[in-house]
């Protein structure tokens, strides 16, 4: 249900924000997700119950400035790339910069008597090759919904408001893969369905390869359908491969682990595969459409590729069980937190 949710926040949202352009401009949309935090922030205050006990506790300060400047630095540096061009200083020095940052927090936390992240969890095969998958799901199919509203745009000439509701098809799609994701993992176990998860996303990502630039409605709805169905597989089976046999007192942080896979990889897709379609775009000012559409089918081809190679993963490091096989209804109460969080 959480994964439902989930996918109906990204249909309003994309309705919602071709509604907002179309009307007023693409700023507002950026100041009414002010308005909105500002309500959660509101409601988080006042609305829930606080806890009585209350203990000191230690902050690992050294370890969230390295992972919090080390996790900024990738991310600028990889949206360089597309302008700048890889061997360019405004690229490799926050690329090389972010390798030795991330490299000293886990030197830090190995050595931290209260560290963010213990190195014990860090460690362990279903948190950090699950944390993988999720980067993989969550960047590529960000990616790939970035580079569909600008075929739709670019290529077809839609509206901002005809693009948004062109993405109905796989919000629609999404939402039944979350009410269906718990049943999946209850009869087939939670690294089958990761990996039919990944499996649906990365041939649906592979399917927009034949988007002509005339367009074709019918093939939209249906690769944009498997994007959004195999995704949400993927995401409600990742979270709940890394919240499993997870102790009780790190939890949180897996849930939080889980978040941060999320948010980066779906900043570090965006930018990755924007540079790949700004180096295969050849500008051609008598056929811009086809230009465009040539640069993005470059793109989409690494997102499926990169999406495919997630099985790989999945079979190699996740097919075995670390701890006994949770229920669908287990994975589902774990995973929801953090999948209402996305």
């Amino acid at each position: 249900m959480s994964g439902a949710l989930l996918s109906l926040g990204f249909v309003v949202g994309t309705i919602g924000g071709g509604v907002i352009t179309s009307g007023l401009s693409w700023r507002w949309t950026m100041l009414i997700l002010v308005i909105m935090g500002a309500l959660v922030l509101l409601g988080a205050v006042t609305l829930f119950e606080k806890d009585q006990e209350r203990h000191a506790t230690r902050l690992d300060v050294p370890g969230a400035l390295l992972a919090t400047t080390g996790l900024l630095a990738l991310v600028y540096g990889i949206s360089t790339v597309g302008t700048s061009g890889w061997g360019s200083p405004g690229a490799l020095v926050p690329l090389v910069g972010s390798v030795v940052l991330l490299g000293a927090f886990l030197f830090v936390e190995g050595r931290q008597k209260a560290p963010l992240a213990p190195l014990s969890i860090l460690g362990r095969r279903t948190v950090k090759w699950g944390g993988l998958t999720g980067f993989i799901t969550f960047g590529m199919c960000g990616g790939a919904t970035v580079l569909l509203s600008l075929y739709m745009q670019e290529v077809l000439r839609w509206s901002p408001l005809a693009t948004g509701i062109g993405f109905v098809a796989e919000g629609g799609a999404a939402m039944v893969s979350g009410v269906l994701a718990a049943r999946f993992i209850g009869r087939i176990g939670t690294p089958a369905v990761l990996m039919l998860g990944l499996l649906v996303q990365g041939v649906g990502t592979l399917a927009m390869l034949l988007l002509p630039q005339q367009g074709n409605l019918v093939l939209l709805i249906v690769t944009t359908s498997a994007l959004g169905f195999g995704h949400v597989l993927a995401v409600v089976a990742f979270i709940g491969t890394m919240t499993s046999g997870v102790p009780s007192e790190h939890t949180g942080l897996a849930s939080g682990l889980a978040q941060t896979a999320q948010q980066v990889g779906s900043a570090v897709g965006v930018a990755v595969l924007a540079a790949v379609v700004a180096a295969a775009t050849v500008p051609d000012a008598a056929a811009p459409e086809a230009a465009s559409l040539a640069g993005l089918r470059a793109g989409l081809l690494v997102a499926a590729i990169v999406t495919l190679a997630g099985l790989a993963v999945v079979a190699l490091f996740l097919r075995k069980p670390q701890q006994p096989a949770a229920t669908g209804a287990d994975v589902g109460a774990q995973s929801s937190e953090a999948v209402t969080a996305a």
